[in-house]
C-alpha cells in the first residue's frame, strides 16, 4: 500500500514492488501521496499508469479511499467521491475500492447506522457492477465488530458490495478470535489488509513486525486458503519504519508462514 512509501512516484512504486516480489500495489488516494493517481487524474495519466503496471508485471489491486458513510451530516459528500473512485479503479484495472463505515454520528443508534451505511453503499452498487469493481467496507473505526459489518452486508445484499477484512482490528479492538471474525465475514471477503500490532498502555495500537504482535497471521492465511480466496493480501503499514526495512521483511515472513501452513 502506498502508505509505506508515500513519497515515491508511481513508477518508483512499481519498481520497488517488482524488486521485492510483490504482485500488486494498492493506491491510497486523497492523502497527498506522490503516485499521482487521484480521482482527478486525466485519461492520459490513467492509461500511462496501466501501461507501466503491465510492463512491470505488477497489478494495481485496489484504490483505497477516505470515503465514510455512518454520519448523515457528511455522507452525501462521500457518495460522489466514492463514485469517482470506482471510475478511477476501473480505468486502472483495479478490482476493488476500499471505503469505511466511519464514525457513527452522536446520538445515532447502531441499527440506524447500519441502515445509513447500507443505504449509501446501495447507491454505489449499480455503478460498481457496471464498471466491474467491488466496493469493500473495511473492518475499521466504529466498524471493527465483524457482526456489525456483516449486518451492513446483509442489508445491502449486492455482489458488488463486499468486505475488506483488516485482520487486526476485529481481534485487537473488538475481541474476536481470528476464526470468529473470519466465519462472520467470509461470505463477503474480497480484499484483505494485514499488519501486526499490540495494544500498549492506554489502549494505543502499536505496529510491530509480523509474528511479534498479537495477530495470528498463520491462522488468517489458513482460513483464507480454506475458502479458496483468490484476491490480494495487502500490507498496510502507516507512519512506521522506512519502506526499505519492512517491505522485504514482512513479505518474506508471510511467504514463510504460508509455506509452513502447506507443510513445505
Amino acid at each position: 500500500m502506498s502508505f509505506s512509501c508515500p513519497d515515491l512516484s508511481f513508477e518508483n512504486m512499481l519498481e520497488v514492488a517488482a524488486r521485492f516480489g510483490y504482485d500488486g500495489v494498492e493506491i491510497r488516494i486523497d492523502t497527498e501521496h506522490q503516485h499521482g493517481l487521484e480521482s482527478h487524474a486525466s485519461g492520459a495519466t490513467r492509461r500511462d499508469a496501466t501501461a507501466r503496471a503491465e510492463s512491470a508485471g505488477v497489478m494495481i489491486c485496489c484504490v483505497a479511499t477516505s470515503c465514510h458513510f455512518a454520519d448523515p451530516a457528511t455522507a452525501e459528500q462521500h457518495v460522489p467521491d466514492a463514485l469517482s473512485a470506482i471510475d478511477l479503479a476501473a480505468d486502472l484495472g483495479a478490482a476493488t475500492v476500499r471505503v469505511f463505515g466511519g464514525k457513527i454520528a452522536d446520538g445515532l443508534a447502531r441499527a440506524s447506522a447500519v441502515e445509513q451505511v447500507a443505504g449509501c453503499l446501495g447507491r454505489l452498487a449499480d455503478a460498481a457492477a457496471r464498471r466491474k469493481v467491488v466496493v469493500c467496507v473495511e473492518t475499521h473505526d466504529d466498524w471493527c465488530d465483524a457482526a456489525d459489518v456483516a449486518a451492513v452486508m446483509r442489508h445491502v445484499d449486492h455482489p458488488s458490495i463486499a468486505v475488506n477484512w483488516d485482520i487486526m482490528h476485529p481481534v485487537l479492538v473488538a475481541g474476536y478470535t481470528m476464526a470468529e471474525a473470519f466465519e462472520t465475514l467470509c461470505p463477503w471477503i474480497r480484499h484483505v489488509h494485514v499488519h501486526d500490532g499490540r495494544l500498549a498502555d492506554g489502549g494505543v495500537l502499536q505496529l510491530c513486525p509480523i509474528g511479534e504482535g498479537n495477530v495470528n497471521h498463520a491462522r488468517a492465511l489458513g482460513l483464507l486458503a480454506g475458502m479458496g480466496y483468490d484476491g490480494f493480501i495487502s500490507g498496510e503499514w502507516i507512519d512506521w519504519e522506512p519502506w526499505e526495512v519492512h517491505l522485504p521483511r514482512e513479505l518474506e515472513t508471510l511467504k514463510a508462514l504460508d509455506c509452513q501452513r502447506q507443510g513445505r
